[in-house]
């Protein structure tokens, strides 16, 4: 990546997915910084899609992440109740479009059924053990909810813990949240 195409600063994020006992929770930080200043603590990284029957969340530059939503929606109404393939084909369209190329975000997509990690490299990824995370704090998430999911039984619940977790670990992280839930 060229010097003036680098990232501006822009950090932060926690998002993470948990699937259990035919439930799906999307939870999302609303921490958005700047360097080391925090600009706004209530965003909304996390969206229902599909008249609210997959919900998606996004780590990375807003504007792309917006790009990718509206993108995203057009391939839901094009493959309706396709998840993967409407992924596959927002992923191929990512990894060659010239103008989407650029886009710096990261995707989790998720429905009753499925759950998906999407990166502008190609990458549709299904996770393993029913959880996903991405962002600066997703590895702190990701942790607390693998290590979480033996000894609870709600999905909400393990993720709005797990993020807890990160918020005190992430500094790009806050305990502001926007859980969505499916199931």
């Amino acid at each position: 990546m060229s010097e003036e195409r680098a990232f501006p600063g822009w950090r932060g994020t926690t998002i993470l997915c948990v699937r259990k006992n035919g439930k799906v929770a999307l939870a999302g930080d609303g921490q958005v910084s700047i360097g080391n200043t925090v600009v706004k603590a209530s965003a909304r990284k996390v969206r229902p899609l599909a008249g609210g029957k997959v919900i998606a969340g996004f780590a990375g530059s807003t504007a792309d992440a917006f790009a990718l939503f509206e993108r995203l929606e057009a391939k839901l109404e094009s493959h309706p109740g396709q998840l993967a393939r409407a992924c596959v084909e927002l992923a191929k369209d990512w990894r060659t479009d010239r103008y989407m190329r650029r886009l710096e975000a990261m995707l989790i997509v998720t429905d009753a059924e499925q759950t998906f990690l999407l990166t502008g490299a190609g990458d549709v990824l299904e996770p393993e053990h029913g959880i996903a995370a991405i962002g600066s704090g997703g590895n702190f998430a990701l942790s607390a909810a693998r290590a979480l999911i033996e000894y609870e039984d709600d999905s909400e619940t393990i993720a709005r813990k797990a993020m807890a977790v990160a918020a005190e670990i992430c500094v790009f992280s806050n305990a502001n949240l926007t859980v969505e839930t499916l199931g």
